[in-house]
């Protein structure tokens, strides 16, 4: 009988068996956001106003994934509202999302894993990813890679996504590393080693046999694991035949790897182009969130593709303003680079706001600054506050005069003032409203979670309570401590949790045994940390790099008494400005400081001059202006000058004048004009012929550069203050007299030629 030809019911048998399948991991199975996540799991906290969760459903679809099945167990009737709310639960989404929550026992990713294998819900190859991802990447590229593998080797069961990065990326997290051996022909994966920055980790171990089967290996430690791995059917099963994976990674992967039974294989994709981090701990919090605002993850950004399904308007300066002309914006308010503010906010008085978050519904108060902060939806803050590097939850309310220092976590509907002072790394929450019945822990993160919020209550510091002030709800939560003889996790370590808070923390050159330091609030100089790894000069110029924005636009905001009309909104720009130039000064100053007190190289000191810069999204002529005028000052003046001046001269401009050319975009005549111009302005008039004359010994400038600079009219004063044209004027004569001397430079070698000439003639 000749076989029947293909049917439809076949056909789509066969495109269902393409269907792409991801796994979410929506519990984060530590404490590091303790106590924001009291009342709500991580991936519901809000990321630039859209919950991380939705971030991780955008990513999935982005890459094409058609069916996703969401764990959970903590918190877990809360996901599956918020997901059965949002847009992701409309058919027209293509997405089918299917909850799923796990036994009350599930205290781990391997738990997680066990849960899956027991529901019988993976029928093929599948994407798994935690549910605190941002990413741009294009799964189906590495689908497509670990498929073509597959055919030919049926025991490569995983494909780890990670991506190429120096010790400087702001998501690479300082606590928590990887050490990856891979196999530079095919990308096997031949050992892993986990690294925590404290205890400190100064060696990896790798397997003689390794080396002896594999000529060439490459040992990586510049690699950023981006939590997305295509796995195999069978990788569910390896957790249930091993219940000692409880990490992915320390547990199952390196258990994989070094298993003499499995003989099973691991590969790593190494993404160079996409963008891919975890929001794993707060300071990736908060450099996932400046990595949005600055469109590093394009084409997931706020005003084109916010996952929460708002509009938003994109000005110059990477400034973000609900589209929906809510917003009210106070006249004397200077608005910085990097921010974003949701609909129905206020920004009164003579507010600053500077590289932040304000959430819906916001209100802030005249005379307060927010800094480097994070608030959510509703929150109010009082007249003449200060938030600094702090995460503020929904409904929360900061009374009048009160200030909130580096690195705080403050839980919703928390009230604190008026006139509190919040030391740096302080946690608040308010009172339980509801206790759960006994031995009902489902809601929690932990099944000891309400034993700890009773003896947060019971033991609440008096000396702090008062400095919340009169009207405050709040609960202290103390810092975390572990007793020498109790037995905990290295990553969670509490010294470790240390380098993963919310709070600046420069990028050093690190030795392999180095100090680091948190300026305002928490120092760690008392530890020792492991190697961050190293940046390269590609990286340098490449990683850092970032184009000038000259678009012009306008703030649509809404027409009052308090607010900006919408005929001034050149005047709000430029203010705006003027305070995102403020702050990059004083960070830029900051940044030279340390490099020049702890001796950094000129390469690192221009790494961290360029991650600012593109954190600040100023013009380069200001990172200029900052260096040239930090190395002039730094100049120690010496009283009637002569050789000992020359020589001071020399020794700083030879050992930080490469600076001025390494952050990018070399402008030799721009340099001598900026150098005339911090002279003329301050005590150093006297050092700048000097000065000059350095810079060009050390071929920062060329004659050609001081020729062009002396031909401007500019370089005469013409256009400055009455007060500084005779200081302009000066450094002109100094310049006249350089250029005299070339002159009679070149005549001299002219003559000279000449009477050589005669002398052969």
């Amino acid at each position: 009988m000749a076989p029947k030809p293909s049917s439809g019911k076949e056909r789509l048998i066969n495109e269902e068996e393409e269907v792409l399948q991801a796994v979410v991991l929506a519990d984060s199975f530590n404490k590091r956001f303790k106590p924001l996540t009291t009342q709500k799991p991580r991936c519901l906290l809000p990321v630039c106003n859209a919950p991380l969760l939705d971030w991780t459903f955008e990513s999935l679809a982005l890459a094409g994934v058609q069916e996703i099945f969401v764990i959970c167990r903590s918190h877990a009737e809360l996901v599956k509202a918020a997901i059965k709310n949002s847009k992701w639960s409309k058919p027209s989404t293509g997405l089918k999302i299917v909850p799923i929550v796990t036994a009350k026992q599930t205290f781990s990713p391997g738990d997680a894993m066990r849960d899956i294998y027991t529901h019988g819900i993976i029928t093929s190859d599948f994407v798994l990813v935690t549910g605190d991802l941002v990413s741009n990447v294009r799964i189906d590229e590495v689908i497509r890679a670990h498929k073509e593998r597959r055919k030919h080797n049926k025991d490569a069961i995983m494909t780890m996504v990670v991506k190429e990065s120096g010790a400087r990326h702001r998501t690479r997290s300082r606590g928590d590393a990887s050490v990856y051996v891979l196999d530079p022909e095919t990308s096997e994966c031949l050992h892993y080693e986990a690294v925590t920055g404290y205890p400190p980790k100064a060696h990896a171990s790798i397997p003689r046999e390794i080396l002896d089967e594999h000529p060439e290996v490459e040992v990586r430690n510049d690699l950023i694991d981006c939590s997305i791995d295509v796995c195999s059917v069978e990788v569910p099963s390896l957790f249930q035949d091993n219940f000692d994976y409880g990490d992915i990674r320390r547990d199952f992967v390196h258990g994989v790897l070094t298993s003499d039974l499995l003989m099973k294989n691991i590969y790593c994709y190494i993404e160079k182009d996409g963008y891919a981090a975890r929001v794993k701990d707060t300071r990736s919090y908060d450099s996932i969130s400046k990595d949005i605002l600055s469109r590093w993850t394009f084409p997931l950004v706020p005003d084109d593709n916010h996952p929460g399904g708002h509009s938003y308007e994109h000005l110059r300066g990477n400034k973000y303003i609900a589209k929906d002309n809510t917003v009210v914006l106070s006249r004397e308010c200077q608005l910085g680079n990097n921010i974003m503010i949701g609909s129905n906010s206020q920004i009164l008085g003579n507010a600053h706001i500077l590289s932040s978050v304000l959430g819906q519904n916001c209100v802030i108060g005249p005379g307060t600054t927010i800094r480097n902060s994070y608030l959510f939806d509703g929150a109010v803050v009082g007249a003449n506050c200060v938030i600094n590097y702090s995460i503020v939850g929904a409904g929360a309310k900061i009374l009048d005069g009160s200030h909130v220092e580096n690195g705080c976590l403050i839980t919703d509907g928390v009230v604190i003032g008026p006139q509190a002072r919040l030391g740096p790394y302080q946690r608040l929450s308010t009172k339980r409203q509801h206790k759960p019945p006994s031995g009902d822990d489902s809601d929690n993160e932990d099944s000891d979670e309400d034993s700890e919020w009773d003896e947060v209550e019971a033991n609440q510091p008096s000396d702090l309570l008062i400095k919340l002030g009169a009207e405050s709800n709040a609960l202290v939560w103390p810092a975390d401590t572990v007793d020498e003889d109790e037995e905990v996790d290295e990553l969670e370590n509490p010294i470790n949790q240390r380098l993963m808070r919310i709070g600046r923390l420069p990028f050093l050159e690190l030795p392999q045994q180095s100090i680091l330091h948190f300026p305002g609030g928490d120092d760690v100089s008392d530890l020792e940390l492991s190697d961050l790894g190293s940046v390269t000069d590609s990286e340098s110029e490449s990683e850092f790099s970032s184009s000038e924005n000259d678009d012009h636009l306008e703030i649509n905001a809404a027409s009052s008494t308090t607010s900006l009309p919408l005929s001034s909104t050149t005047n709000l720009v430029d203010k705006a400005d003027s305070a995102a130039i403020s702050e990059f000064h004083h960070e830029a100053i900051q940044s030279l400081e340390r490099a020049f007190s702890e001796g950094h190289s000129v390469d690192n000191a221009s790494v961290e001059l360029k991650t600012l810069r593109m954190a600040s999204n100023v013009p380069l002529r200001l990172v200029r202006e900052a260096v040239i005028g930090f190395i002039v000052d730094r100049i120690k003046v010496v009283p009637g000058g002569g050789p000992e001046q020359r020589k001071e001269i020399a020794t700083m401009v030879g050992r930080w004048g490469g600076l001025v050319d390494r952050i990018g975009g070399v402008d030799a005549v721009e340099t001598v004009e900026i150098l005339q111009s911090h002279c003329a302005s301050s005590e150093r008039l006297p050092l700048f012929g000097q000065i000059l004359a350095a810079f060009y010994q050390d071929d920062i400038v060329e004659e050609d550069d001081i020729r062009e600079w002396y031909s401007q009219r500019a370089s005469r004063g013409d256009d400055v203050d009455a007060g500084l044209k005779e200081n302009f004027k000066k450094c002109w004569t100094v310049g006249a007299h350089m250029i005299k001397q070339f002159d009679e430079q070149e005549s001299e070698e002219s003559d000279g030629d000449e009477d050589e000439e005669d002398e052969e003639d």
